[in-house]
């Protein structure tokens, strides 16, 4: 099995030397395991963005200031415009949303809109999830979270791949059950570009189309197991559904099979919201709060995390091909949202 970490997280109050330190010998102690580590990041709380970057030297670090309210995101707007590898999430769980809210969005795009991938509006966010950018921290400690979708190579059944992710995720409760500072293992089925590690890729080899897998009970059978059988839970612990990231998506997207109703519809009861939705520069201001106020009210009707990732390029209309100079995200054929 192809063991893939997608993020290697610590979450610190008052980072550190000793913290980054400890970054380096969980990851030893995981590849040693035979463990792929994709990324290591870190996640802390009323921190100044400028000040974090400069503590952290490696620029292969990622990191997050967490969840923010409307004051302290307008005060650190230009520091995270500034500062490329910062991510954040607005939380606007009991938030009255209006074109305010909207308008933060649309300040990144004119600005710098490759900004847009590191932010998110988050609504009843769970805390300690290694997965940018909606992490948000709660207490120190380190959580994992995996890239599965890799797991599912030579699987010919949904169940077989699940009883691997099982096995995946009691190795890593095994190796950090006695560490004090393990919070946990972050679940989520977090999907990435083709082949092997696209979800929709096997879901197309056990049912045959996406379309066919969509009125079937596979996404609930999902998030069910890897809400109930992981050791150790934390974070999100749903199912991604990046639309640019998981690049079979991304077809089925400029196929016209993956609208927001559809995306919604999975993520009501499954999914945890919108991700990586490709968005024009052109597109309604009304028509963007329209759709955050119904993910806020279905997330707040279902006590249920949710979030809204919309990406630019910062020039692309409606009707015209991203260009997005990102190799995490696959350039399509824009869409009205």
């Amino acid at each position: 099995m192809k063991k893939v970490i997608r993020s290697l997280c610590y979450f610190a109050k008052s980072p550190n030397e000793s913290i980054l330190e400890r970054l380096d010998v969980l990851e030893k102690k995981l590849k040693t395991a035979g463990f792929v580590i994709q990324t290591k990041r870190l996640c802390v709380s009323d921190q100044s963005i400028r000040v974090l970057n400069s503590l952290v030297k490696d620029e292969n670090i990622l990191l997050s200031i967490g969840s923010v309210d409307e004051v302290a995101l307008e005060k650190q707007f230009d520091e995270f415009i500034d500062i490329d590898r910062c991510s954040l999430n607005l939380d606007l769980t009991n938030s009255d949303i209006g074109l305010n809210q909207v308008e933060y969005l649309l300040r990144i795009i004119k600005r710098k809109a490759s900004k847009t991938f590191n932010f998110a509006y988050t609504f009843n966010n769970s805390p300690s999830s290694p997965y940018f950018p909606s992490a948000v921290y709660e207490k120190d400690g380190f959580s994992i979270g995996l890239q599965p979708t890799d797991l599912a190579v030579g699987c010919t059944t949904l169940e077989e791949w699940l009883e691997r992710m099982k096995t995946v995720w009691q190795e890593i409760y095994d190796l950090f059950a006695d560490e004090e500072d393990f919070l946990g293992i972050d679940s989520s089925i977090a999907p990435l570009f083709e082949g092997d590690s696209s979800l929709v890729e096997f879901v197309r080899r056990i049912y045959g189309s996406f379309d066919a897998s969509v009125l079937t009970d596979s996404y609930l059978k999902m998030t069910k197991f890897i809400k109930d059988e992981n050791p150790k839970p934390i974070g999100l612990c749903g199912l991604m559904l990046p639309c640019l990231e998981d690049f079979e998506l991304a077809k089925e997207y400029d196929d016209e099979r993956f609208s927001i109703e559809r995306n919604l519809f999975l993520s009501l009861h499954s999914g945890l919201g919108i991700d990586t939705y490709p968005i024009g520069i052109d597109e309604s201001p009304e028509r963007i709060l329209n759709i955050l106020k119904v993910v806020q009210g279905l997330s707040n009707k279902h006590k249920k995390a949710l979030s809204v990732r919309f990406v630019s390029d910062g020039k692309s209309r409606i009707g015209e091909k991203t260009d997005f100079q990102n190799q995490y995200l696959k350039d399509v054929l824009i869409r009205p949202l």
